[in-house]
């Protein structure tokens, strides 16, 4: 049973009121957070109104709804009315937001515990959440180590277990590698079956929101809740295959799970065996493995930097100090003052992104970047959907190392990007994706791996990570930070 189907059955059984359980990740943050830093802002008052709401409803003999009063947490660049939503970024310093997003707006109406915002990589452009105004959130496991990013925040909250689950944003794998580094589940959906409307931008044909928990029953169960059809978001879709929690327990022999050869190509050899041995959990179930080249795997970095960044320099012009966030102080013309506020209020790596985007969106640079980057997304696009003629679901490092110490993102950039390499095919191609503990390394440090899946079938990835889970109990060992079941 996942953490959450846990807490409601304690609710609604009455062992624990909702007031007393939300006191509890209340405490346990105060305590966690000096030396996780996962939380920026707590949001104990509006936490506690709610949990008053849960326990009238359950004295009146209601029944609650799968995520009513569960504790959780969101992103710090997802809207929350009236709540501080700055992107870990000194630009939008202050900035609270006069609406809700879609996700967030259906949590509440479950009345769904929100315990406050969580730590990020800037305007989620890292991968170490180092990039964060506030300073990186650390990994549960070994606070000398960095939770990963851009969601960092997130999974060092779920995996420290002061947060039963929350919502995280996956650009090139920001959900993902940070589940991977803090031995927790993360999943990426379909680009458009969560609604975007109210999440900051990053790059918007790569963006998706999605859950990040500590079990697969959670992440199912979350996702099922939040993937409605959207009409302010024009690229909603929503759950168009109905819920993937009732599917868990189905039998998966027969089922061809394919490892593209590239995908272990530089990936380190503690990460490589995992993989291998889960690929033999899974053939010890009666699934088929199929190897296949995928060649077009090789282009997928530079084609996920040229065009995120591209969509990055765009995103990222409205900051201006003119109509809300950081202002420079002194100032001599409207020039200058834009110049001042967006050098003085954008990180290095946020200025090196937008620089980036723009240099390939340049008369003259144009046709030589950006435009052969989208034909090569075209092509892995249908790379995978040859790939898919073969086989029913893809598994894959999520990233070909382990966490690395607090730090090594700043001293070393150029290896903290190809830490995305395993993932941003994934976005790319607007694949749904899963990323599950399979081991450790000698060190203790979790190993993730990921289940990819075609266009909305979350549901047959979260089934085969079910039941790898099922199997391999002892790889998703939890921390003994926080909250204890």
């Amino acid at each position: 049973m996942g953490t959450i189907s846990r807490l409601s059955e304690m609710l609604a059984s009455k062992q624990i009121s909702c007031t007393e359980l939300t006191k509890k990740y209340l405490e346990e943050i105060e305590k966690a957070n000096k030396s996780l830093n996962a939380y920026v802002a707590v949001t104990e008052e509006q936490a506690l109104q709610t949990a008053k709401v849960v326990d009238e409803k359950i004295a009146q003999g209601k029944k609650l709804s799968p995520l009513e009063g569960i504790p959780m947490t969101l992103k710090d660049n997802i809207s929350t009315k009236g709540i501080e939503t700055t992107c870990c970024s000194k630009i939008l310093t202050g900035y609270k937001p006069i609406y809700n997003a879609t996700v967030w707006d259906i949590l509440k109406k479950q009345n769904a515990v929100l315990l406050g915002k969580t730590n990020m990589d800037e305007f989620a452009m890292g991968s170490s959440c180092e990039t964060s105004c506030f300073g990186g959130a650390t990994n549960p496991h070994n606070t000398e180590h960095c939770a990963g990013g851009s969601s960092g925040g997130v999974a060092s909250a779920v995996g420290g277990n002061i947060a039963a689950y929350g919502l995280g944003s996956d650009t090139g794998g920001s959900i993902r590698q940070p589940a991977s580094f803090c031995g927790i589940v993360g999943l990426k959906p379909t680009y458009g079956a969560v609604s975007r409307y109210g999440l900051i931008a990053y790059a918007s044909s790569f963006d998706q929101i999605g859950p990040i928990a500590t079990s697969v029953e959670d992440a199912a169960l979350v996702y099922d809740a939040i993937s409605l059809y959207d009409e302010k978001d024009s690229t909603s879709r929503g759950n168009v295959n109905g819920s993937t929690f009732d599917t868990l327990n189905n039998d998966i022999k027969g089922m061809k799970i394919g490892i593209a050869r590239e995908y272990l190509d530089g990936v380190r050899d503690d990460v490589k065996n995992a993989i291998l041995e889960a690929a033999k959990v899974y053939e010890g179930m009666g699934a088929e493995i199929v190897y296949f080249d995928l060649p077009a795997l090789k282009y997928a970095l530079p084609v996920y930097y040229i065009l995120a960044c591209a969509e990055a320099s765009s995103n990222l012009g409205r900051y201006d100090g003119i109509r809300y966030g950081y202002k420079t102080e002194h100032y001599e013309s409207i020039h200058e003052m834009m110049c001042k506020t967006r050098s003085e209020g954008f990180g290095k790596e946020v200025q090196r992104r937008i620089l980036l985007g723009t240099y390939v969106l340049s008369a003259g640079y144009y046709d030589a970047y950006y435009k052969k980057a989208q034909n090569l997304r075209g092509a892995i696009v249908k790379a995978f959907d040859n790939a898919f003629e073969s086989c029913d679901v893809i598994l894959a490092p999520t990233v070909p190392m382990t966490a690395f110490k607090m730090g090594h993102a700043v001293s070393d950039p150029i290896e903290t990007y190809l830490t995305d390499i395993c993932t941003v095919p994934i976005n790319i191609a607007g694949l749904p994706a899963v990323s599950i503990p399979c081991g450790f390394n000698a060190n203790g440090m979790p190993i993730g791996m990921q289940l990819i899946g075609n266009k909305f079938k979350e549901a047959q990835i979260l089934n085969a990570a079910y039941k790898y889970q099922q199997s391999q109990p002892d790889k998703f060992k939890a921390t003994k930070w926080g909250v204890q079941l």
